[in-house]
């Protein structure tokens, strides 16, 4: 593989032998890839502190086999600042590519996509929207696109003021023909498919909709990052009271 430098975030880091990391990489030209970043452990080194989830990297590396090794590691801008609520939907986010993307299969756009999400994360105010925004991008860099703009069967625009029903085979239905999903308002799917804000019961609607269209693409063992958010949540309403 090139020794050239390439942008690159790590997903997933743990600990390997004595000194090394082991590492999960979304790069771009690389897609998600496995790769050791030898010693990097050891004492005064600073590809420790660089090799962290959501600091912008310039990477390079050697190897042709499943898993590469780091030759290079240098900072590419400062590391994004997620905090509380945020910092877990950041590890949301990693937790989907690692699941749902294969390796060595390169979605540039989805990289930089990818970028931005983190960015409007930083701002807090909400997480909703970049979140559900992110997971309609990447079921459809994979090929799994929602349809939201249209009503199966008669191909009817989506109504804002009409209430459907979502499968997941099908997209939009009224109530009367399917029953198999769950209900969600035209006014939601629109905000959707045009990247729109989404605000009160929107929120809740379209957390619900993925969620229902996510299920079988990330297999039975739950999420790991929703369950450190939820121990979060019950740690923080504790220390409030």
């Amino acid at each position: 593989m090139t020794r050239e430098l390439f942008p690159a975030f790590v997903l997933h880091r743990r600990d390997y032998g004595d000194t090394s990391l082991l590492l999960e990489i979304l790069a771009v030209g690389q897609g998600r890839l496995a790769a050791i970043a030898k010693g990097a452990r050891r004492p005064r080194r600073m590809a420790s502190a660089l090799l962290q989830p959501f600091q912008p990297l310039w990477l390079a590396m050697t190897g042709r086999g499943e898993v590469r090794t780091l030759t290079t590691v240098e900072a590419a801008g400062a590391p994004l600042a997620l905090q509380g609520a945020a910092l877990f939907a950041g590890f949301y986010l990693n937790e989907l590519l690692l699941r749902m993307l294969v390796r060595h299969d390169p979605h540039d756009a989805l990289f930089v996509f990818y970028q931005k999400t983190l960015a409007d994360l930083t701002e807090g105010s909400d997480l909703e929207t970049p979140l559900r925004h992110f997971e309609c991008r990447l079921l459809a860099e994979l090929g799994y696109g929602l349809i939201l703009d249209r009503v199966f069967g008669n191909n009817t625009p989506v109504v804002a003021e009409a209430v459907y029903v979502y499968e997941r085979e099908r997209g939009p239905c009224h109530p009367s023909e399917c029953g198999h999903g769950p209900r969600v308002s035209g006014a939601t799917l629109l905000a959707l498919a045009h990247d729109q804000p989404l605000a009160g019961e929107s929120r809740r609607e379209a957390r619900t909709l993925l969620r229902h269209v996510l299920e079988p693409h990330l297999g039975a063992r739950p999420l790991k990052s929703r369950e450190l958010y939820r121990h979060w949540l019950a740690a923080k309403s504790i220390h409030e009271k």
